[in-house]
């Protein structure tokens, strides 16, 4: 039996209740309900990652680094969801980024992103995302990046999306990236 594949959810907010967060939780849901055919995994580690330093970039690798190194490298495909903060990505989740440089774990794996700003918002993080992300060697699924604008929709009682326009775009991101994932061996 072929196994499920993974989708690794990084959110580029340290702050709680954000709506990229909200965004993610709800891939998460629509994944567990099964209306896309992936499980999801959300990174949690953003804030204890230490400020990037080419000279800590070898063996051993930091604890957290080494632990989000592992969680990409057991995802089939990684969906990122970050806010944009003076036009490009927030320091932390470029740090995020930065550790993934020197690594070959997100190489050629599958990954897309939900921009979450309101209308007229986030181009320059798409901008800037596009470009780490080419320096990474990430296959970016083009057809799997989608704007969802958050701002002010409804909540369910659990902190999720609620508008079905939201869930569609949020569905049919997750199923599009799933479709061009490989399943990695074992995973």
């Amino acid at each position: 039996m072929p196994t499920t594949p993974l989708i690794l959810l990084l959110s580029g907010s340290l702050r709680a209740g954000s709506s990229n967060e909200t965004v993610l939780r709800t891939a998460q849901a629509l994944a567990a309900e099964g209306a896309a055919p992936v499980r999801t995994q959300r990174y949690e580690g953003l804030g204890a990652l230490p400020h990037f330093n080419p000279d800590e970039d070898t063996d051993p690798l930091p604890p957290p680094v080494a632990a989000l190194r592992a969680a990409i490298a057991g995802a089939s495909g990684v969906l990122v969801c970050t806010p944009e903060y003076a036009g490009s990505l927030p320091g932390s989740f470029k740090n995020l980024l930065d550790w993934t440089v020197g690594g070959t774990e997100i190489c050629d794996k599958p990954v897309a992103w939900v921009n979450a700003a309101a209308p007229g918002r986030g181009g320059g993080a798409e901008a800037a995302l596009r470009t780490v992300l080419g320096y990474t060697g990430a296959a970016i699924v083009e057809e799997a990046c989608v704007r969802i604008p958050v701002a002010g929709e409804p909540l369910s009682p659990a902190g999720l999306l609620t508008a079905p326009t939201a869930l569609t775009r949020l569905t049919a991101a997750l199923t599009t990236l799933a479709t061009a994932m490989t399943v990695p061996e074992g995973g």
